[in-house]
């Protein structure tokens, strides 16, 4: 639905971008970093958010390698987005958005980091990367992994 519906070409020129910041929970650890930096009383949750968010990542493509689940094809309509493999299943950018969510909203108000998590992870169904439930699985890993992880 998102991926065949709401494609105004300003909207693609904003989306895109958007999740291709995504890729490799860049977004998530480049902010980390800053705040590591600029943000010394909350300097440990933006350590742990990159070593969630990093482990995260392994973990995910891990789990792609074990599922294997193709990415989505629709007849007529290629996707928007490049993408590092042909796997689907769970979607990386979903899993660290939300593991970097989790953790952030330690230091940080939740609202707007779960807002960011879930217009990335929306973002890839809407570039036709991914599946809904990949996005979903995602962010259950990366949230599960936020809470277990140290």
């Amino acid at each position: 639905m998102l991926r065949t519906r709401g494609h105004a070409p300003v909207l693609e020129r904003l989306v895109l971008p958007f999740t291709r910041v995504g890729e490799h929970g860049a977004l998530w650890l480049a902010g980390s970093a800053l705040g590591a930096v600029l943000d010394r009383p909350r300097r440990a949750v933006y350590l742990r958010a990159i070593r969630v968010v990093c482990i995260g990542y392994l973990i995910n493509i891990a789990m792609k390698h074990l599922v294997r689940r193709p990415r989505p094809v629709l007849e007529d309509l290629p996707a928007l987005s490049s993408t590092v493999s042909g796997l689907s299943y769970p979607s990386a950018h979903s899993t660290t958005s939300f593991a970097a969510a989790r953790v952030l909203s330690g230091g940080l108000p939740a609202p707007p980091l779960y807002a960011c998590a879930a217009a990335m992870a929306l973002s890839r169904v809407y570039a036709g990367v991914h599946y809904p439930s990949d996005i979903v699985a995602g962010a259950l890993l990366g949230t599960s992994l936020a809470e277990v992880l140290p």
